[in-house]
């Protein structure tokens, strides 16, 4: 079995893959970033990229996907369970193995947070899908490692101690944002006319009303005075209802959704910043 090693300096590394996730932002554009600031405040968690990098004194992390947010305040409160559930989980992962928990509907917290992290690194390239139902379905993926040589769940709980982590939609995180905080907004890229322009978080699409009612409570966070910056698809629509928002920046990143590397093509993005 793979050894969980504790070496703090590699502890900001996100635990969870994540469609959309944002470690190559950090990793090429961290000078977009402010170096002073408030509270963090990040509604659109996913893998915590920009959050577990900028390692803050204090945060709001929020996410409608209620297992996701289930799985950090697992790992915030009881570390050593998590990895206690992963090694039983790396010790019989099989196919059939992996077909039998992703059918389950667990309720304890340990369990649905276990579940997550087991299927989100042994499933079909770390997607996160489901179905009309609410129910995941993606498929068996190539990869068996449960436990990675980078896993520091010690040092990740620590770090999400100053964190307050909530299930909730984003307007009701936004609202929080005050004078000198800084807000990192990261949605799922829907654009105008296209409805379904990227991954499905949960089942229910974040719409082209939800891009607009995002740039409102955006622009509402930044009048208060909170540093915004909002990443989004580098389209028109986008461009357009950020006109007056502040800078735009057009940033270059490689897709990772395709299926084999040849066809990961280099793609832009837009990073919207209010000053």
């Amino acid at each position: 079995m793979t050894k969980i090693i504790e070496n703090p300096t590699i502890g900001s590394l996100p635990f969870l893959k994540w469609a959309g996730g944002k470690r190559w932002l950090v990793k090429n554009y961290n000078d977009f970033f402010p170096k002073k600031y408030n509270t963090y405040i990040e509604p659109f968690l996913g893998s915590g990229s920009v959050f577990f990098h900028m390692n803050p004194k204090k945060a709001i992390l929020s996410d409608v996907n209620s297992e996701l947010i289930t799985t950090y305040k697992v790992i915030q409160n009881s570390w050593q369970e998590i990895v206690e559930q992963l090694k039983i989980h790396h010790m019989n992962h099989s196919k059939e193995y992996y077909y039998t928990i992703r059918a389950q509907e667990p309720i304890e917290n340990i369990d649905i947070a276990s579940r997550m992290l087991y299927l989100n690194r042994t499933c079909f390239n770390a997607i996160y899908r489901v179905n009309k139902n609410g129910k995941f379905n993606v498929p068996i993926g190539s990869k068996n490692n449960v436990i990675l040589d980078a896993d520091n769940f010690k040092n990740l709980s620590t770090i999400l101690k100053n964190a307050t982590i909530l299930n909730t939609d984003f307007e009701t995180t936004l609202s929080k944002a005050k004078k000198g905080d800084f807000v990192y907004v990261d949605p799922p890229y829907t654009v105008k006319h296209n409805d379904n322009g990227f991954i499905k978080y949960n089942e229910n699409l974040f719409s082209w009303d939800d891009q607009i009612r995002l740039m409102n409570a955006c622009t509402d966070a930044k009048n208060r005075g909170a540093i915004v910056m909002v990443s989004n698809a580098d389209h028109e629509s986008i461009h357009d209802i950020y006109k007056d928002f502040g800078k735009i920046e057009i940033v270059n990143r490689h897709s990772v959704i395709a299926a084999s590397s040849d066809k990961r093509k280099r793609t832009t993005e837009v990073l919207i910043m209010s000053v």
